[in-house]
């Protein structure tokens, strides 16, 4: 068909071209959701919005009507009673740990790891446990409107593969310790294959890679000064645990005379690379430095009130400008992987713990959850928002269910309110992943046949 004539001005004797805008623009998907909650800027909510997405990339955010007029979508998915969130962000886990859930509950961190934990790994650490756990996780994930995790475990070559096999994003630690494992034998051995696999995923648009030294306990000074050479010059984060209970820092206390911050800043590891998880025993000096310094602390509240391991005082973090993410951390300590839950009791016990009802109130929480931890992998450029040029990792919620009823604030009720049941959509880099709470490409019933097969070998291991 030729283009319309242009219009002509007879007096004028100009002519001007029919808008652009009267030709609809072709995207490969249109959500049109009741709410969208952009999480950038801080607290807004959008109603009766949609989101264009074309090549896994968020084109446009605009209302419905004018979304409709703009965009001719291939597929075009409406949830008019549904709120459109960024995916969230795990900020810190061990996935290949699910297969472990409930094998050690009710027990202190260290009796927890050195008597259960480690043994158990020792016996059945290996490829497929790996990549059964991590596959039983992102099911889980996905149902829950998780679409990205910073993982932290072994065999980092087995996790970065099964993750991109099933289409999640992830940072994948690169695991240093101070003892043999089925990963590596030695110092040189851990470095050296923390090297191959970085230079084997440092260009895949869905994983990336982090150095993982497990914790200043178990890991040398040497150790660490290599860490910061190397993350410098590949230009990855150091994800790592630090100030987790009061004992940690009492010993790292008598063994090298510092605490483990101000050991890890004499050996140049305090800065905007790390990602430090748990930080339950800080002083006010401690908090300024990590502000100071561009750390981001990742916040596990239901692991460390399950192992009691102490209180991360999220209200001076971010009253003194520290970025905070939020983390379900292991399902061998928490139990689960609910990324809702998390963020609903990193916010009631910030308040208990500030002694202020005020405080990470409903859109800091949510914040954490998802941009807060994209900062700390430093996936913020990626994820985390919903914005034209952001990947499309995306959820949505349904909040017309009675327990999310009467609807008065569409935050509060997200994070106060809301289940993991209540996830009805997921998309990662534009691609369907949850659809009306089905798994797309993710054979369940072996997942779980996996996940019993599992149970019965760890139940045989004698530990303790």
């Amino acid at each position: 068909m030729p283009p319309a004539a242009p219009e002509c001005d007879n007096a004028a004797m100009t002519y001007q071209p029919v808008s652009e805008a009267l030709v609809p623009e072709s995207c490969d998907l249109l959500i049109e959701a009741r709410h969208v909650v952009p999480i950038a800027p801080r607290g807004a909510v959008l109603e009766h919005h949609a989101v264009a997405v074309r090549d896994g990339v968020i084109l446009a955010v605009l209302p419905i009507a004018e979304a409709r007029a703009r965009f001719e979508a291939k597929e075009t998915v409406s949830r008019p009673e549904g709120a459109l969130i960024p995916g969230l962000v795990n900020a810190h886990v061990h996935n290949p740990m699910t297969l472990m859930r409930g094998v050690a509950d009710d027990l202190p961190l260290k009796q927890w790891l050195q008597e259960h934990i480690w043994p158990i790994e020792g016996a059945i650490m290996g490829p497929d446990y790996v990549a059964d756990g991590i596959a039983l996780a992102i099911a889980e994930m996905l149902r829950g409107g998780t679409t990205c995790c910073n993982e932290n475990y072994f065999f980092p070559d087995v996790q970065a593969a099964t993750y991109r096999r099933h289409g999640f994003r992830a940072r994948v630690g690169l695991p240093v310790i101070d003892f043999p494992t089925a990963w590596a034998k030695s110092d040189d051995e851990y470095f050296d294959r923390a090297g191959e696999v970085h230079d084997q995923w440092r260009h895949d648009a869905l994983i990336a890679t982090a150095f993982a030294p497990h914790a200043p306990y178990t890991v040398s000074d040497d150790n660490f000064e290599r860490i910061r050479m190397l993350a410098d010059q590949l230009d990855v984060p150091v994800h790592l645990h630090t100030h987790e209970t009061a004992q940690e820092v009492q010993q790292s206390q008598e063994k090298h005379g510092q605490r483990p911050i101000a050991r890890l800043d004499r050996l140049g590891l305090i800065n905007d690379r790390l990602i430090a998880v748990h930080m339950t025993q800080l002083t006010d000096a401690e908090i300024a430095l990590c502000a100071a310094r561009g750390v981001s602390v990742v916040h596990c509240p239901e692991s460390n009130l399950k192992l009691a391991s102490g209180f991360c005082p999220v209200a001076k973090l971010l009253k003194a400008g520290v970025n905070v993410a939020i983390g379900t951390d292991g399902c061998a300590s928490n139990n689960d992987l609910d990324m809702f839950g998390e963020t609903r009791t990193a916010a009631l016990l910030a308040k208990a713990v500030a002694d202020d009802a005020a405080a990470f109130d409903a859109a800091s929480a949510l914040h954490a959850a998802t941009l807060g931890s994209a900062k700390a992998m430093g996936f913020d450029h990626l994820v985390g928002s919903i914005e034209p040029g952001k990947q499309a990792d995306l959820a949505c919620v349904d909040l017309s269910a009675l327990e999310t009823q009467p609807l008065h604030h569409v935050l509060s009720q997200l994070v106060y309110a809301t289940g993991r049941h209540q996830v009805s959509d997921v998309w990662i880099a534009g691609r369907a992943k949850l659809r009306d709470r089905i798994l797309v490409d993710m054979d369940l019933d072996g997942i779980l046949a996996n996940a019993r097969q599992w149970q019965a070998r760890i139940g045989a291991v004698k530990v303790g």
